[in-house]
């Protein structure tokens, strides 16, 4: 019997603009994306969704902070209350600690300038749905694109909640916090952007990793209610 196809759904707020790029990615790594409007109050049968990156509602006010009371963004607090896997990339990174599915902040960068450009990084942690093609200690290599991207962490984050680190520190994030996860591991921020780097002809396929362990962990949820 083939592998079941799991459905990850991507949100497309008014201003996001990585949604396109996140769908085609999954696609291309044997996921069938299924598109999700901000102003759905329920999502559709998923098995895992993704907040892509973007200017949500312009960043106006501050970056994902209108996108926090979105319809969509209700419903993926409740998919991921009920353990579902939840990946915020760069905007969808803001969105999700302004929800409070994250912990922490994302502030100007210490440069106050935009950042754009490949950045190597450091796995953390290699045991959760979105690492589990990576080992820890691993150097993965992703592109940034961000204006907000300086990651102030509360004052009791859990190290174990460290994902990924920056090697070359590109926005002055706290002990070089790239990515974190909630306490339960099912949902995850990052500010680069894996959905731009699944391809060799791009400059670098680490971005693969992360989004194939997402497929990967949301195939084996298909198969356990199988």
């Amino acid at each position: 019997m083939a592998s079941p196809q799991p459905r990850i759904g991507v949100v497309t707020y008014p201003g996001s603009q990585d949604d396109r790029d996140a769908l085609w990615a999954l696609a291309a790594l044997d996921a069938e994306p299924v598109a999700v409007w901000h102003d759905e109050r329920e999502l559709p049968d998923l098995d895992a969704v993704v907040v892509p990156g973007g200017f949500s509602y312009g960043d106006h006010l501050r970056c994902g902070a209108i996108a926090r009371f979105s319809p969509a963004t209700a419903a993926v607090r409740e998919f991921a209350e009920a353990g579902g896997f939840v990946l915020g990339i760069c905007n969808g990174f803001q969105i999700l600690c302004e929800a409070g599915l994250l912990p922490g902040a994302l502030l100007r960068n210490e440069s106050l300038r935009f950042v754009c450009h490949d950045v190597p990084l450091t796995v953390e942690r290699d045991d959760l749905p979105f690492t589990g093609r990576c080992t820890a200690g691993q150097r993965l290599v992703l592109p940034v694109k961000h204006g907000d991207g300086r990651y102030l962490p509360p004052p009791d984050l859990d190290p174990a909640q460290v994902v990924l680190r920056y090697v070359d520190n590109p926005n002055g994030s706290v002990e070089d916090i790239a990515g974190v996860c909630n306490a339960g591991g099912n949902v995850m921020g990052l500010m680069p952007h894996p959905e731009h780097a699944v391809d060799p002809l791009l400059g670098s396929d680490d971005g693969a990793l992360i989004l194939a362990s997402l497929v990967d962990a949301a195939r084996e949820r298909v198969l356990a209610a199988i």
